[in-house]
């Protein structure tokens, strides 16, 4: 069994090109001994993105705070806030984007533990 806390885990930047002010924690792991699935917290900036990408495994997403979207392979934003889930499949081209100026937008990203 695993308890913790946000404000525990270390924020690490994500290290991929195109990702701009995006920073991971992870609170669920293999590490931790989880079989299936990883959760893992991204913070964006303000005006921050995650890379535009793809990758060959389904991964949920809930928005905790801010307000940003999600980005299709056509360039269609769709718009996301702190309350909603988004499915992104399998090798479907997207990027997170947040929308403020000001503020972070913050989301929970749960992956098969096998590409966390």
């Amino acid at each position: 069994m695993k308890v913790t806390s946000l404000d525990a885990l270390e924020r690490v930047p994500v290290n991929m090109p195109g990702a701009i002010g995006a920073w991971k924690q992870m609170p669920v792991s293999a590490a931790d001994g989880a079989p299936h699935f990883a959760f893992r917290v991204f913070t964006l900036e303000p005006r921050g993105n995650t890379p535009y990408h793809e990758h060959p495994f389904e991964h949920v997403n809930y928005i905790i705070a801010g307000e940003g979207a999600l980005v299709d392979a056509e360039g269609n934003e769709n718009p996301l806030k702190a309350g909603d889930f988004a499915l992104v499949l399998p090798n479907e081209r997207h990027q997170y984007r947040n929308a403020s100026d000001t503020a972070e937008f913050i989301m929970i990203c749960a992956v098969p533990t096998e590409y966390e």
